[in-house]
């Protein structure tokens, strides 16, 4: 047995037992829980699972202090009651919003961080990593590094924009829906359907099969798809307050539906639908990433993450993880988003832990 597994099994006992010392009953069953599991671990895959497991639990640790060290920053630098929300705020979604901070730094200064540009060719094809190619070159020679760095701003750009006019259309609709009622929200909501019982992608493969892979396009289709989901849900929580009291007062004024939308409705339904637009942009983002990888996303020689992920997938035959790292980087932003859409839906909602 080696000194490893020795310290690995030791470490876990000892902090297992200070914990249960010190009262500490969660903290206890977890570290008591993660030496069981590491155990059977620990035979089934050898030392190599060990250092699998450790090497998970550090970066688990390092993204909780990242996450801690973030929420304290904002915590100062924010006025009032900003500061206030954002303390009680839990780690995880301090971790989405670094997360997303990260990738909004990326996506502005790209041509600053990138050392080359992204259909800049600077090696042979599949070049190995040295001190100019962080993570080698791709199929023709590119910067793999740099396409990745200007990949953040053309997919999630992208993405955006569907997802900005997703909202718009289903939420101008859903509002003025369950403001005018009658024959006007009957029609919305048939169109809706029909829309809904398409599979979505099957419709974005037709639409840009019919128009051609342009970015105006894809924006267009994208945002058809998925303005009926953002409708239905606007259609809900509006219908919910144009029956109160204070909506009728205001009827009774002689006050316009514009006016209605804006002072009354709207108010009264931003939680939700703010919550709705992180997880409508997690919908969008990994649509466009999946028409990208089928060659009907953003065209080359642009870079985007979908698209790379086709273009490299040769490396996955020889043991390299390269292709792997734009799948990775559509995973943590779909997580992190993720994790600051439950925060916001658990402060909507009035639940207190």
């Amino acid at each position: 047995m080696s000194i490893f597994v020795i310290g690995y099994y030791a470490l876990l006992l000892g902090a297992s037992c200070l914990a249960a010392y010190f009262n500490k009953r969660s903290l206890f069953m977890l570290l008591f829980t993660l030496t069981l599991v590491s155990f059977i671990i620990g035979i089934v895959g050898g030392v190599s699972a060990l250092w699998f497991v450790t090497g998970a639990a550090a970066l688990i640790l390092l993204a909780g202090m990242t996450a801690y060290g973030f929420r304290e920053f904002l915590v100062q630098i924010l006025p009032g009651e900003a500061s206030k929300e954002f303390k009680t705020a839990p780690l995880t979604a301090a971790f989405g919003m670094f997360v997303i901070f990260t990738y909004l730094v990326m996506g502005i200064f790209a041509p600053l961080i990138a050392p080359h540009g992204e259909a800049e060719v600077i090696a042979s094809a599949f070049a190995p990593a040295d001190d100019t190619m962080l993570l080698g070159a791709d199929q023709l020679g590119r910067d793999i590094f740099s396409r990745i760095v200007y990949g953040t701003r053309n997919s999630v750009g992208l993405a955006l924009a569907a997802t900005v006019l997703a909202f718009l259309l289903g939420a101008i609709a859903g509002l003025l829906a369950a403001t005018k009622g009658g024959w006007f929200d009957q029609l919305m909501g048939r169109i809706a359907d029909v829309i809904m019982s398409i599979p979505s992608l099957i419709f974005a493969l037709l639409m840009l099969s019919i128009f051609g892979p342009s970015i105006p396009v894809i924006i267009g289709a994208v945002a058809v798809i998925y303005a009926p989901r953002v409708f239905r849900l606007t259609r809900a929580v509006a219908g919910n307050v144009v029956v109160m009291d204070y909506i009728e007062a205001a009827k009774l004024r002689g006050e316009g539906t514009w006016y209605l939308i804006r002072k009354e409705i709207l108010p009264n339904s931003t939680a939700p639908l703010v919550a709705e637009f992180g997880l409508e942009f997690c919908f969008v983002f990994l649509l466009v990433a999946g028409l990208s990888f089928l060659g009907l996303g953003i065209q080359p020689p642009t870079a985007d993450w979908g698209s790379m992920v086709r273009e490299n997938a040769t490396l996955i035959s020889f043991g390299d993880i390269t292709p792997l790292i734009p799948a990775a980087a559509i995973a943590l932003l779909t997580v992190a988003v993720n994790f600051v859409v439950d925060w916001m839906l658990h402060r909507s909602s009035g639940l207190k832990e």
